[in-house]
């Protein structure tokens, strides 16, 4: 089957991790920013990418990709500040090792003030929590501030679209080169929440399929750059019609997919169980694998359920909510197994 399921948004990867991934019937796993060993400042070394892939190996377990790299290493790149060159060196580095171990996918943001959300225990069906976002409420601040920020960051200064579209270019025209050389991809997530309204002083630009566009039109036609499709971000936008179009638009460009939703569009929208929200599960999957799509999909954001909380701790601390992302899983295999997408049109 060429639509696959790994299992997602992992930032410790543990013993713990592996069970869940195998009681799933999971083969692989994708990680967020993992917390890997003390090791070179600046970039992820080869030993520590070494240690990690070896530990799974050993667990069965494939490493499918990994996501966003600390902000630590990040943020002068995103905000085009003085030092940005030492951190592209540094990100090249950690592409070379990446490659030297067998990792080939690695997402990236450019989200400079981070995924913003008002609200971070919204209630959802049955009394499940979910985040939510309301532009009329962001001059309370982003509720998810505090897990990215570091203490060495400055108060942002306002940052245009145009200087945000002209850092991103200069990201595109340095690492690149490398990650074709090596074989490594990079997939892009488009800006969460996506509005047109600056959020902490800094623009936002990956917000529409035509931004999205414009940012592979950047890459050159780059075989090493394309898209991480979140599905809830792109639904935030205009539901199944802004996810339909940006399917349709770049097809096998889509390396791997969050699979979420939310109910309701940008400025007011909340997270949701899968099948509840601005598009049709199924649909989606369909059109997927229609359009040449040839990745996996992860759990991504899911609501907490009964029991997560009391297992994984505060939702707001981001816990891992596993009931949720059973659920999610489960969900998601069902509608694979029944579009049958490996099997003969027998009709």
């Amino acid at each position: 089957m060429s639509v696959r399921l790994s299992l997602g948004h992992i930032d410790t990867y543990d013993s713990r991790i592996a069970t869940f991934a195998h009681q799933l019937g999971l083969s692989g796993v994708q990680l967020h920013t993992p917390d890997l060993l003390p090791g070179v400042d600046g970039f992820w070394s080869l030993a520590e990418l070494r240690a990690l892939r070896d530990r799974c190996d050993a667990d069965g377990l494939a490493i499918d990709g990994l996501e966003n790299v600390p902000l630590a290493h990040f943020w002068k790149i995103q905000r085009g500040l003085p030092g940005r060159d030492e951190q592209i060196e540094n990100y090249r580095k950690t592409i070379r090792n990446l490659a030297a171990v067998g990792i080939d996918l690695l997402g990236y943001n450019f989200l400079a003030t981070y995924v913003w959300r008002t609200d971070m225990a919204a209630t959802g069906r049955g009394g499940a929590k979910v985040t939510a976002f309301d532009l009329a409420d962001i001059h309370r601040g982003n509720a998810l501030a505090g897990y990215r920020l570091t203490p060495d960051h400055p108060v942002d200064a306002p940052i245009t679209a145009e200087r945000m579209w002209a850092n991103h270019q200069y990201f595109l025209d340095a690492v690149l080169p490398v990650a074709e050389e090596v074989g490594v991809r990079l997939a892009l997530h488009p800006d969460d929440p996506p509005t047109s309204e600056p959020l902490g002083g800094i623009a936002r630009i990956f917000t529409s399929p035509d931004a999205i566009g414009r940012a592979h039109k950047q890459a050159g036609g780059s075989p090493s750059w394309g898209l991480n499709l979140c599905l809830g971000t792109v639904s935030e936008m205009a539901g199944e019609e802004s996810v339909n179009e940006v399917i349709d638009r770049l097809g096998p460009a889509i390396f791997y997919v969050h699979f979420r939703d939310v109910r309701g569009t940008v400025p007011r929208f909340s997270e949701c169980f899968l099948g509840e929200g601005n598009f049709n599960p199924a649909r989606v999957i369909r059109r997927l694998h229609d359009s040449g799509f040839d990745g996996f999909l992860i759990d991504d954001h899911v609501p907490a359920m009964i029991g997560d909380l009391d297992t994984w701790g505060d939702v707001s601390s981001e816990a891992y909510c596993s009931r949720g992302r059973a659920h999610a899983i489960g969900y998601l295999q069902g509608v694979l197994n029944g579009l049958a997408l490996d099997e003969p049109d027998r009709t």
